[in-house]
């Protein structure tokens, strides 16, 4: 069965405009962005040129120039009057947005209709170099992990297995042999994304302190941790700061963040104790040692997977539709999940199973009267039917 995302008929929508464009597809490993292209080349009655610079075994800064002149020579050689000409990967590629700003001035110039769309796994270099060198001609799609309607209608999974084995498509082929799925897991999409996205393209000193980070992150999906008691448990820890920024690192690569706290005063925001949250719930449950059938018959542990899973489906769906997700605490009160969109703001509590309605709603909405309340749980919204609603039809 293929899955049409909602991303392939707004990029189709745009192929179709008359201007010209620079578009921009980006999101985390094994979602599906070049499968997303390869829909795009089959169905619609356009002429394209595809080019990977994950095929390159050494790609040189001069490789974009190359590929953009044979695409030319494509197009003049057709009856078309444009051509789509999509980059994967182009984060490989050294000073790749100097490049690309070349080319297309050039096209520009000359009235060559070519239009771009470009695929990337890495948010931190993509989007530096579309702000520092392409301001004003592109636009950015967003294509995030799987939510739980997509990999249900793919799979015909149950909310629970959702849970637990995550947003993954490419890994429900294994689920049946869960050593094999966990194994996948770890090393095509962990240490693949960690080896490739992060420690290839960014200056990380310590390695293996990230990857400890990142998994002491993922156990601790949906809790918080002061940098201080992270110091604590990481060997080599080195500083707060240092721990910050392997956490960005972990963020712009869509594996792992570190929710902010509610604060009126935005710099006491920025300096809070990070809440935990894994992107792809499949991230924690394939380093621990349960499995499925086993998690479920812990209450706790089981509650503390889905709350986290409820975050989860926050934040992928915050980086596409542009709205934050933060926590609130105030000395034993808590409020699992704040959104805020502009000068809107709604509290959402968790109520898993592993822990009673807390009061801290009521202090929250006494001190900042939220627009909106939600308690997703047995008394409120079923977990189950939450994971099927966009959060931004929330505001």
């Amino acid at each position: 069965m293929e899955i049409i995302r909602k991303e392939y008929r707004l990029l189709a929508k745009r192929l179709k405009e008359k201007r010209l464009f620079i578009q921009a597809l980006i999101g985390p490993r094994q979602v599906g962005k070049t499968t997303l292209v390869n829909q795009l080349m089959k169905r619609e009655p356009l002429l394209f040129f595809y080019a990977s610079a994950d095929e390159q075994i050494a790609v040189q800064k001069t490789w974009i120039s190359q590929i953009w002149d044979s695409a030319r020579i494509k197009l003049k050689n057709s009856r078309k009057k444009q051509l789509i000409l999509i980059i994967d990967e182009i984060q490989k590629v050294p000073d790749w947005s100097t490049s690309v700003k070349k080319e297309w001035d050039e096209d520009t110039r000359w009235g060559v209709n070519i239009k771009v769309i470009l695929l990337g796994s890495s948010s931190l270099l993509i989007n530096k170099g579309l702000s520092e060198s392409l301001a004003g001609r592109f636009e950015v799609i967003h294509l995030k992990h799987w939510s739980y309607p997509e990999i249900r209608s793919a799979f015909d999974v149950s909310p629970e297995q959702f849970v637990w084995f995550g947003g993954y498509p490419g890994s429900y082929n294994l689920i049946k042999n869960e050593k094999r799925w966990k194994e996948y897991v770890r090393s095509s999409l962990i240490e693949t994304t960690v080896a490739k996205d992060i420690l290839h393209l960014s200056r990380v000193d310590k390695p293996a302190l990230l990857r400890n980070l990142f998994e002491l992150g993922s156990s601790y999906s949906g809790q918080i941790l002061s940098y201080t008691k992270m110091l604590g448990q990481l060997q080599d820890a080195g500083n707060t700061v240092t721990l910050a920024h392997y956490l960005k690192l972990l963020d712009e690569a869509w594996l792992l963040t570190g929710l902010e706290k509610f604060t009126s005063q935005h710099f006491r925001q920025r300096a809070s104790s990070p809440k935990f949250q894994v992107y792809n719930t499949a991230l924690q449950s394939a380093i621990r040692n349960e499995y499925f059938n086993e998690i479920r018959l812990k209450p706790d542990e089981w509650g503390r997977l889905v709350e986290s899973a409820i975050g989860a489906h926050l934040i992928n769906h915050s980086r596409a539709s542009g709205f934050k997700v933060l926590y609130w605490r105030k000395v034993n009160l808590e409020v699992d999940f704040i959104l805020r969109r502009g000068s809107k703001s709604i509290a959402i509590e968790v109520e898993s199973g592993r822990k009673v309605i807390k009061k801290g709603i009521e202090h929250f909405q006494k001190e900042f009267k939220p627009d909106k309340i939600l308690l997703v749980g047995s008394t409120g919204i079923p977990w189950q039917e939450f994971l099927e609603i966009n959060p931004v039809e929330l505001f």
